[in-house]
C-alpha cells in the first residue's frame, strides 16, 4: 500500500498521457466524441475526476467509497463528481480522503459512501482480438476540448505485454470506431462487461494502453476490499 502523488509529476510528461490540460483550445466545427464513438446516455458507475476543481480524468465507482482511476492523473487537490454522465454538472461531487496507487492505477477514498450501480472487475485479461469498450470525457478531436457529456468507443485489443509508466501490465488496443485521448486517462475499459484496464495513454488516432486490472487484482482486494 503506498500514496505516491509524485507519480503525477512523472507520468504527465510522458508523451500520450491523457489528462486533460487546464486550459483547452477552441473546438472545430461538430467534432464527434471521444474522437469517433458515441455519446452515453447512462452511466451510474462513472466518475469524473477534478484537480484543484478543474476536470482533469475520467474513472469508474468499484464500490460505495472507492473510485479506480490512473495514478498519473493526481495531483493538487484530488475531488470526483459522481452520479453524472456531464463532467461539470449533475451528480454529487465527493471529496478524497485517500490515495492508493499501484502501477498508474490509483484507489480513490471517498470522503462519503456513494449509492449506484458499481462496476464489476475481471479476473483475467481479454485474448487479443477481443472487441472491447472504453469510456471517458476526453478531449473529442485532437485539439477540441473534453466532451461535456460522457462518451464511449469500441476497440480491438492488440497485445498484453506492455507496460504503464511504473512498470505495470498494459492492454493495448486498436481504434474501433473510435480512440481514447486526452481527458480519457483513468476511464475503464470494459470486456463482456466487466472492466479490464484503466486509461493510460494513447496517440488519439489509432491505439491506445490501459493499465490492467487484473495484474492488480490483489492489491484492489486488499485496499477496497473489492
Amino acid at each position: 500500500m503506498r500514496i505516491r502523488l509524485t507519480l503525477a509529476l512523472v507520468a504527465t510528461a510522458l508523451a500520450g498521457a491523457l489528462v486533460a490540460p487546464a486550459t483547452a483550445t477552441a473546438a472545430p466545427t461538430a467534432p464527434q466524441p471521444i474522437i469517433g464513438g458515441s455519446l452515453v446516455s447512462s452511466a451510474p458507475w462513472a466518475a469524473a475526476v477534478f484537480q484543484n476543481g478543474s476536470f482533469a480524468c475520467s474513472g469508474s465507482i468499484i464500490a460505495p467509497r472507492w473510485v479506480l482511476t490512473a495514478a498519473h492523473c493526481l495531483r493538487g487537490s484530488i475531488s470526483v463528481r459522481v452520479g453524472s454522465i456531464y463532467h461539470a454538472s449533475g451528480g454529487t461531487t465527493a471529496t478524497v480522503s485517500a490515495i492508493h496507487t499501484r502501477h498508474d492505477l490509483a484507489l480513490l477514498h471517498l470522503g462519503t459512501s456513494i449509492s449506484t450501480t458499481y462496476v464489476t472487475l475481471a479476473n483475467a485479461n481479454p485474448p487479443v482480438g477481443a472487441i472491447n469498450s472504453i469510456y471517458g470525457w476526453g478531449r473529442t478531436c485532437l485539439t477540441c476540448d473534453p466532451s461535456s457529456q460522457l462518451k464511449t468507443a469500441t476497440v480491438r485489443v492488440t497485445a498484453i505485454s506492455s507496460e504503464d509508466a511504473d512498470g505495470g501490465p498494459v492492454i493495448r488496443s486498436a481504434r474501433g470506431d473510435g480512440v481514447s485521448w486526452q481527458g480519457d486517462s483513468g476511464g475503464p475499459q470494459f470486456h463482456n462487461g466487466q472492466q479490464v484496464g484503466v486509461s493510460f495513454s494513447g496517440n488519439g488516432s489509432t491505439s491506445q494502453n490501459y493499465s490492467s486490472v487484473i495484474a492488480s487484482r490483489s492489491w484492489i482486494t486488499e485496499i477496497s476490499g473489492v
